[in-house]
C-alpha cells in the first residue's frame, strides 16, 4: 500500500477514540482495481469495547440512531455483540471524506482467543486473507502466524495431492465461507476466486514462510512452476495427515477427537494431551470439513442477528440489499 493511501486511511482514526488494533480490508483496496467508489472495511480491536462505545458516541453521535442513545448506547452495543452476536459490532455506511466505510470493534482478548482457537473462526478467517496493517500497539500480526499455519494444514487436508499454489490460496481462502449463510443469497458466487486473483502477490509474500516451513517438514513440494502457476505435490500418508491435523486449533481437533476418537500422550514432563485417531485421510478430511462448516455456519448466522439488532433494521436491511444485489448478478 502506497504511503499516501496509507495516510489517508489512518486519518479516519483522528476521528474516534483510541485503538490498540486496526487493519482495513475490502475489494477496493486491491493492487489492479480500478473501482474506488466501493466500501473499505476497518476492524478496529480495543481493550474495553463499552469504554469505547460510549466515547465514540459521545464524539460521534450522529452516527448513530436517535433510538440507540436513548436506550443506553454503548451498553446496548456491547451487550448485543457480546450475547447475540460473535463478539463483533459493525457500523456501516459510514461516509466520510467522499468515502464509504464500515467499521467492526472487537475486544483485544476475544480477537486474540479467535485467532489462536477458531472458537468462533470470524475475525480469524478474515486474517488469513490479506488486510493492511494500520495500528498494531500488541503484536497481532506475529500472534496470526499461528492462525495462518493453521490455516495452510487445513487447506492442504482438503486439497488432492497435487495442485497449484493458486488453489492453495483458494482453499485458505474459502475456509471462512464454508457454511456461511451468506453464500445461499447473500455473497457473490465468485467471491473466493476474486479475492485471491485480486491479491495473488500478496497472498505469496504472506504464505511463503509457512510453504517453505512445510517444504523442510516434507509436508508438500514444487513440482513445477509455470508462469504464475506453481505446481505443488503433497505427502497424502498418514503420518503427514497426523501431522497436519496437530497443527489445526485445539478446538477443532477436540471436536473431531469426539467423532473419530482420541488417544491420550503423555509427553516426557508428565503433560497429558488428546491426538486424534485417525485411519484415513478422507476420515479426517470430511470430519475436519464438518466441524468448520458447522462452526461458520453458527457464528455467520448469530452475526447476521446482531447486525439486525444493534445496526437498527433500516441500516442492517440497506446493507443485506446490497450484499443480495451483488450475489443475484454474479448469478446471471
Amino acid at each position: 500500500m502506497e504511503t499516501t493511501q496509507r495516510d489517508e486511511l489512518s486519518s479516519f482514526l483522528n476521528v474516534l477514540p483510541p485503538v490498540d488494533f486496526c487493519c482495513v480490508y475490502g475489494s477496493t483496496l486491491h493492487p489492479n482495481n480500478q473501482d474506488k467508489s466501493k466500501m473499505v472495511d476497518y476492524i478496529l480491536g480495543v481493550s474495553d469495547p463499552m469504554k469505547w462505545h460510549s466515547e465514540n458516541l459521545k464524539m460521534n453521535s450522529d452516527h448513530y440512531a436517535s433510538w440507540m442513545v436513548h436506550l443506553g448506547g454503548a451498553r446496548l452495543i456491547t451487550n448485543v455483540a457480546d450475547k447475540v452476536g460473535v463478539g463483533v459490532h459493525f457500523n456501516p455506511f459510514v461516509n466520510w471524506n467522499d468515502r464509504k466505510l464500515k467499521y467492526g470493534v472487537v475486544r483485544m482478548h476475544d480477537l486474540v482467543q479467535d485467532i489462536l482457537d477458531w472458537n468462533r473462526f470470524y475475525l480469524s478467517g478474515r486474517l488469513q486473507k490479506p488486510v493492511h496493517l494500520l495500528v498494531d500497539n500488541l503484536d497481532i500480526e506475529g500472534v496470526n502466524s499461528v492462525n495462518k499455519r493453521a490455516a495452510i494444514s487445513a487447506a492442504l487436508l482438503l486439497l488432492p495431492p497435487k495442485f497449484t499454489e493458486e488453489d492453495l490460496y483458494a482453499k485458505i481462502c474459502s475456509l471462512s465461507y464454508m457454511g456461511d449463510l451468506r453464500m445461499f443469497f447473500a455473497e457473490d458466487t465468485n467471491k473466493v476466486n476474486k479475492i485471491v486473483k485480486g491479491q495473488s502477490d500478496l497472498f505469496q509474500s504472506m504464505y511463503k514462510p509457512f510453504l517453505e516451513e512445510c517444504e523442510t517438514k516434507n509436508l508438500m513440494r514444487s513440482s513445477s512452476a509455470e508462469a504464475s502457476h506453481t505446481k505443488l505435490v503433497q505427502d497424502s500418508s498418514l503420518s503427514a495427515t497426523r501431522s497436519l491435523v496437530s497443527s489445526l486449533p485445539a478446538s477443532v481437533r477436540s471436536q473431531m477427537g469426539k467423532s473419530l476418537g482420541e488417544k491420550k500422550i503423555v509427553s516426557e514432563t508428565g503433560r497429558v494431551t488428546g491426538e486424534v485417531c485417525i485411519g484415513s485421510r478422507e476420515e479426517a478430511a470430511k470430519c475436519m470439513e464438518k466441524v468448520m462448516r458447522r462452526r461458520v455456519m453458527v457464528s455467520s448466522a448469530r452475526q447476521a442477528v446482531s447486525g439486525f439488532m444493534a445496526a437498527g433494521a433500516i441500516n442492517a436491511t440497506m446493507y443485506l440489499s446490497q450484499k443480495m444485489r451483488k450475489a443475484w448478478n454474479s448469478r446471471t
